[in-house]
């Protein structure tokens, strides 16, 4: 569950704060009636920046980084359930797993190689790594203090336990070191350190012991260092029997089991210490698409090389003495400012294991079940139901499975010829793989767009591919050079001696798991012309040929970007002529600097526009006579939010777009991308007034500032607390349910 600063990076501490007022240009606004005359003084002169000024650009990793952070806060809001809060707290390390394994590895890679290049914000690379490591150094430490001084001692109330060493009793003892004997000896292999065991290779962000040793060996050798990696397949996190450890869930750490217990592995010589240590390597897979014939066997070569990647970061245990940190510093070519000293297990991911207790419901999320629109219910036909009008579902609030049902249905339906679909992430043994398969096994003329180059996903896309293929689908791995991100599906179905066409466009993936934890919007349409488009672009994908003209969609990497600034400029040419002019967007990430640019020219020209980014954004709000008219909010909550949307308020005739993509370069220059209207006042309206359940949000969102903090939003005076994932839980989930009206997430 990825993803994504701070320029000035001095107050990174949340603080409770009321959302900021809008502010007032201090320029002239020349599309206002005349004021009365006041003293110049009343009105100093603001010097306006170039809108080419780095100063108002954020670099694009400190703000990835901050995004990380303001989940790192919610481990500390006791509005949400217990471990629900030690799981944001795991997030954070797993979105900082991720941060350096790919954000941290680039600008590394682009010092070694002699490439620095700054950013809009100027920012070189070693600067920006400069200031990452002072940031995450602060917000580890209080990581690890939120987790031993609030979070444990909060679940010891609840029976739900972690026994350190020190506490274990005579009973615990003797069953610690029969597991170790029967369980953990058998399989682990010792390293010891002399001229013919060379230090060895170590996995990416694997859990290895650097073991200081006295004596001397059966042949002769006194080195004093030892290595022992944890196998992969020994859970970290081990259940005590209810008979050993007493009443409640009760637990020890596979590494304290090993620090117990590591004089067993080192018979007749001394352990004078055991200490844990975690190495991050660089994961990013770089896969010459131009010289390769074939894009799958080079991937499954990368992804080998992925686990021994270049080392970009050292977590040690804060017990270990320095002689030995700095000896692993110089084994893995690191600098101090790199290396991580923790204060407690240095793989906190795994504790992911025991956030879904069954015996602690309480310290849960109250369960939901998706609603199906009423429409959909009691329809034995999707297509029938879709020939008459879109629906538009909002998951996880609203089910996904309609989705599948659809190509369930084509799957099996005598008058379904065809089926085409893109793949990115969705999991070789998904519900639309299935799916897949028995359209393909049924006759059907089925074509998968498999984008193996979905980061961290590149294995299971493999494994679908060839479950694809085994069955007869045609699979083709997009194209060269553009990561195919767009989410669709064309189902072609024979209607009265008529070929007729049902889409599906979403703004998520195909993944069954990932519509229940993040927020995406999915269309089923037949409306010819939208369909006809897709239908273009799978053609586009699928063969060779010229840009195909499209009637409805824009599509990256070559409409899109286009037409997204070609709808600022024309509210920014409203608000010149003196009339309404209002953007919404809502999405990830912000960092393309043409988009930034051209949202800076319309708010000033009066423009005003509201921005829902979770994660990075690039752009500085509340700049005088730049950004005035320009607000930012960022929310963090129980779902994770995933949806694209662009609302323009077009002089009075609105007009609605969901998207695949997010207003990055990557996105708009350099991928296979989606955007597509909504239509209808009653489908606009909808959507308008659940993007308007974020923008009243004030218990789970934050408030970018012009200086680059973020500010937690709280009611003020006699505001009632208002949770937009709450409202739509409420709004949109069956109505059976009873879910809290308070804060949520």
């Amino acid at each position: 569950m990825n993803t994504e600063g701070l320029t000035e990076l001095a107050a990174t501490e949340a603080q409770p704060m009321v959302e900021p007022a809008p502010q007032t240009p201090p320029v002239q606004d020349t599309h206002a009636p005349a004021a009365a005359e006041t003293p110049a003084a009343a009105h100093p002169v603001i010097a306006i920046p170039s809108l080419d000024d780095s100063s108002l650009y954020i670099h694009r990793e400190l703000s990835q980084l901050q995004f990380n952070i303001r989940v790192l806060e919610q481990a500390l809001d006791e509005s949400y359930p217990l471990l629900e809060r030690l799981k944001f707290l795991l997030i954070f390390s797993s979105n900082l797993d991720e941060f350096f394994e790919i954000r941290v590895a680039g600008l590394k890679k682009q010092i070694t190689f002699a490439r620095e290049q700054a950013g809009a914000d100027g920012l070189q690379p070693h600067q920006a790594l400069a200031r990452i490591s002072e940031l995450v150094h602060g917000h580890v430490d209080r990581q690890y203090a939120i987790l031993n001084d609030i979070l444990l001692p909060e679940l010891e109330k609840h029976q739900v336990r972690f026994i350190r060493r020190r506490h274990w009793n005579t009973k615990i003892k003797a069953w610690v070191r029969k597991f170790f004997r029967d369980e953990i000896a058998p399989i682990i292999t010792p390293i010891g350190l002399d001229p013919t065991h060379p230090f060895p290779l170590l996995v990416n962000k694997s859990l290895n012991f650097i073991v200081e040793l006295e004596g001397i060996d059966a042949f002769g050798r006194d080195s004093g260092l030892a290595i022992i990696p944890a196998p992969r397949l020994l859970p970290r996190v081990i259940k005590v029997p209810e008979d050993v450890g007493g009443t409640g869930d009760n637990y020890v750490f596979l590494s304290s089991m090993i620090h117990a217990h590591a004089d067993d592995l080192f018979q007749g010589m001394k352990v004078k210490g055991c200490y844990q240590f975690r190495l991050t390597r660089n994961a990013d897979l770089s896969v010459d698409t131009e010289d390769v014939e074939d894009l799958a066997r080079a991937l499954r070569g990368e992804l080998f090389s992925r686990r021994y990647g270049d080392a970009v970061r050292l977590e040690v245990a804060d017990t270990c003495p320095k002689h030995l940190s700095d000896y692993l510093l110089k084994q893995f070519n690191l600098h101090e400012t790199e290396l991580y000293t923790v204060n407690g297990p240095v793989n906190l991911t795994r504790l992911f294991s025991i956030t879904g207790l069954d015996s602690h419901p309480e310290l849960q999320y109250t369960p939901f079940t998706p609603a199906i629109p009423k429409l959909l219910q009691n329809s034995e036909n999707i297509f029938s139901v879709v020939s008459k009008q879109d629906i538009l579902l909002l998951h996880p609030f609203e089910s996904f499975t309609p989705v599948v049902d659809l190509l369930r249905q084509a799957a099996k339906d005598p008058h379904v010829l065809a089926v085409r679909q893109t793949l990115y992430r969705s999991g070789a043994n998904s519900e639309i793989v299935d799916a897949l398969v028995d359209a393909a096994r049924n006759g059907k003329e089925v074509t998968a767009v498999v984008e193996l180059r979905a980061r961290f996903d590149e294995e299971s896309n493999l494994q679908l591919a060839s479950r694809l293929q085994a069955a007869g689908a045609v699979v083709i791995y997009g194209v060269v050079g553009f990561k195919t991100h767009a989410k669709m599906m064309l189902i072609l179905r024979r209607e009265a001696g008529e070929i007729v066409r049902y889409a599906h466009l979403g703004t998520g993936n195909y993944h069954a798991g990932n519509a229940k934890l993040y927020t995406d919007y999915s269309l089923l349409t037949s409306d010819d012309a939208l369909c006809e488009d897709v239908g273009k672009l799978f053609s586009q994908l699928i063969g060779m040929g010229k840009t195909l003209r499209m009637k409805k969609l824009l599509h990256a990497p070559f409409t899109l970007k286009k037409g997204m600034l070609d709808m600022i400029a024309r509210e920014t040419q409203f608000a010149v002529e003196g009339k309404p002019a209002h953007i919404i967007a809502k999405f990830n990430s912000l960092t393309d600097p043409k988009i930034i640019r051209a949202l800076y020219k319309a708010s000033q020209s009066g423009v005003r526009i509201d921005l829902i980014v979770r994660g990075m954004c690039c752009l500085r709000p509340g700049i005088p006579g730049v950004s005035h008219n320009i607000h930012v909010r960022s929310i963090i909550g129980r779902f994770l939010e995933h949806t694209r949307v662009f609302y323009f308020l077009n002089g009075g005739e609105e007009q609605m777009f969901l998207s695949s993509a997010d207003w990055m370069e990557r996105n708009l220059d350099k991928r296979v991308e989606t955007c597509f209207p909504i239509e209808g006042k009653k489908l606009i309206l909808r959507v308008k007034k659940e993007l308007e359940c974020y923008l009243t949000d004030n218990t789970h969102s934050w408030i970018l500032q012009s200086d680059g903090r973020y500010v937690r939003n709280t009611p003020t005076g006699n505001q009632n607390p208002r949770s937009a994932q709450a409202t739509l839980l409420e709004r949109l989930s069956l109505p059976v349910l009873t879910v809290s009206t308070g804060p949520s997430v």
